[in-house]
């Protein structure tokens, strides 16, 4: 396995192209099978119901959502009111290999940066009862400006870039740091139909040997 490099931040592991061409396309391959593209949706900000820049997806028993009414993690599409997809088997095998946890994961959040000026914000991933569980990304498509900082959204911050094939842990002291993404790099990738980005985090929502949220319910 490729090792990871130094980021700065205790916790934070990156693995620069770590999964090969071949590997990225199946994966591609496999998210459009599901339809990552055909059910994307818009999530809204809560309270404010302004439509966020991107789009996204998800895939596993659990699905994080965001509208007016909140953040929450729920069984079903929100839009479709279906099940989630399941995830392509090579997604928990990454999982176990690279963060060791003792459960699999029940959420792939598939985030779409289509348009140019798509961007996320500094944010923290506090939604999990797990919050011992690591959070795995990973990186198709254009090049991204990814930005970690500390534990309020002031504080001091760098950012460094993600390839497609790259893979981003952020777990143990850094589990809970504001981190988000300046800007996607157009052009630098040609794995993406039409150009962007996916960004994929793999998630574990309940403590072990617990059961998520059911269908409807909300966390």
């Amino acid at each position: 396995m490729i090792p990871a490099i130094e980021t700065g931040f205790e916790g934070v592991r990156l693995y620069p192209g770590l999964l090969s061409p071949a590997t990225q396309n199946s994966l591609y391959q496999a998210l459009l099978t599901a339809g990552a593209r055909r059910d994307a949706y818009r999530p809204l900000m809560p309270r404010t119901a302004r439509p966020w820049s991107i789009t996204q997806f998800n895939l596993g028993p659990l699905g994080w959502v965001s509208d007016a009414s909140g953040y929450r993690y729920q069984a079903t599409h929100p839009v479709t009111g279906l099940a989630w997809p399941a995830m392509p088997p090579m997604l928990p095998r990454l999982w176990n290999a690279l963060t060791g946890y003792p459960a699999p994961p029940e959420c792939c959040l598939v985030n779409l940066y289509g348009d140019p000026k798509a961007r996320m914000g500094l944010h923290q991933d506090r939604d999990e009862a797990a919050l011992d569980a690591p959070v795995l990304s990973l990186s198709l498509g254009d090049t991204c400006v990814f930005r970690v900082g500390g534990f309020a959204r002031r504080d001091a911050s760098r950012s460094f870039k993600l390839a497609s094939g790259d893979a981003l842990i952020m777990g143990g002291a850094s589990r809970l740091r504001f981190h988000g993404v300046d800007r996607v790099i157009p052009g630098t990738s040609r794995l993406l139909e039409g150009g962007g980005r996916w960004n994929l985090t793999l998630r574990r929502v309940s403590l072990p040997g617990e059961q998520g949220p059911q269908p409807g319910a909300c966390q």
